[in-house]
């Protein structure tokens, strides 16, 4: 187990807006929507290049998104299927990671490349932070949980998790206080008797910061399909949640939800048997917003 110095989170959104098409997608300062007539070409190959647009997305559809500059201009994209959509670094680690549409969160920063098509845009790239993403997603459904065995313990979390959402819900920046990393046995998805006691451990500290939030990360090394290393790293994820609430005490309402990153983010070199041991690990986060870190009492 090993713990790492504070590292910042750059801002995201706490919500995924639900639209269906492009005529239903707005934002807050743009212009008239716009309506696609026609399918989003699958090959941008040829297409003029268009301007490069950066800012954060401000609103999204089922073909696309919307783009809020620094300024206030708000851009709409189409996103096709041979948009290239990848996220760098993360919390530790330069690859890059191909992913799918659906990782376009709003509130997610990015810079889009573009091609021109029927008047408008089309993103031939999209690049952004992978702990923009990571955060964005965490956030996004770590606010919305419940939990409870019954009616009374539903009402009593949902009223607290409310309370953070209040609290914590309009920070868009976060610092990692401390990150503690428990390690797996190949293919293992259980917890040792040290782990378990340095997880309790992570969670007093966590206990005695003020307004601290915990984030939960599973990883595997690249051995395997990578199908099942997502499984796999969830359920790595999920064993150090569990203990973590049912052993150590940890309120379920200051734990974000848990996601599995599969061989994503390596911290060693996965070539050698020394380096995919330390890349079978769940990295839990002591989260702490920037503007009230230092501020309790």
């Amino acid at each position: 187990m090993r713990s790492l110095p504070n590292r910042a989170l750059a801002p995201v959104a706490l919500a995924l807006l639900a639209v269906p098409a492009w005529s239903g997608l707005s934002a807050q300062g743009a212009t008239d929507p716009i309506t696609v007539t026609g399918e989003v070409p699958a090959d941008l190959t040829g297409l003029t290049e268009g301007p490069e647009i950066e800012g954060t997305i401000s609103a999204r559809g089922r073909d696309g998104i919307q783009v809020t500059a620094a300024d206030g201009t708000v851009t709409t994209v189409m996103i096709s299927q041979a948009t290239d959509i990848r996220s760098s670094g993360g919390f530790l680690g330069l690859q890059r990671t191909s992913l799918g549409a659906d990782a376009l969160l709003n509130g997610l920063p990015v810079t889009v490349q573009t091609v021109e098509w029927e008047g408008g845009l089309v993103a031939s790239r999209v690049r952004f932070k992978n702990s923009n993403l990571q955060t964005a997603s965490m956030i996004h459904t770590g606010t919305a949980q419940r939990f409870g065995e019954n009616e009374a313990a539903i009402a009593e979390n949902a009223a607290a998790t409310e309370a953070l959402r209040g609290r914590f819900g309009d920070i868009d920046q976060y610092n990692i206080k401390r990150t503690t990393n428990v390690y797996f046995d190949t293919d293992k998805w259980n917890l040792t008797p040290a782990a378990e006691a340095e997880l309790c451990a992570t969670a007093a500290e966590a206990q005695a910061t003020d307004n601290a939030l915990l984030l939960v990360v599973g990883y595997t090394d690249a051995d395997g399909d990578e199908d099942y290393n997502q499984v796999l790293s969830e359920r790595r994820a999920g064993r150090v949640v569990n203990h973590l609430q049912q052993k150590c005490g940890w309120a379920p309402w200051r734990m974000l939800t848990p996601t599995g990153m599969s061989e994503a983010d390596p911290v060693a070199d996965n070539s050698t048997p020394q380096g995919k041991a330390q890349n079978r690990r769940v990295a839990v986060n002591i989260l702490v917003s920037k503007a009230v870190d230092g501020l309790g009492g």
